[in-house]
């Protein structure tokens, strides 16, 4: 071993366990993953598979979320042992944050909806 390599190893840059190995099988997968998780669901729009469009909804939903992890995994490179686990606790502090924000716009714009315009809810018939 020269010089060098034991300088990176005492400052803890060696090969570890927890270090994220990037090989090109890795980026091929997540980009046929990717191209797949994008092109099912131009296909269940453009075919109209479903005869519900919530039912079409609750489908894109989850594999927007499916393709979302796909590309944390593959092209991010975060897991549990990444950074000691430090990446995987600010990933769950963003999606608290972005379920809260998410939350609290649709429970304001509901509620806005509902009070501003108390005439457009009701459907009385004038005599």
């Amino acid at each position: 071993m020269s010089a060098h390599d034991d300088t990176l190893q005492a400052h803890g840059h060696g090969h570890g366990e927890s270090e994220v190995h990037i090989s090109l099988g890795g980026y091929v997968t997540g980009f046929v993953l990717s191209v797949i998780l994008t092109a099912i669901p131009f296909w269940l729009v453009m075919g109209k598979v479903f005869d519900k469009s919530s039912t079409t909804a609750m489908v894109l939903l989850a594999l927007g979320a499916v393709q979302i992890v796909v590309h944390m995994i593959y092209f991010l490179h975060l897991n549990a042992r990444s950074e000691g686990g430090w990446n995987m606790l600010a990933l769950i502090f963003t999606l608290v944050l972005v379920v809260i924000t998410l939350t609290g716009t649709l429970w304001v714009m509901f509620h806005l909806n509902s009070n501003m315009m108390p005439g457009m809810q009701t459907t009385k018939t004038l005599p």
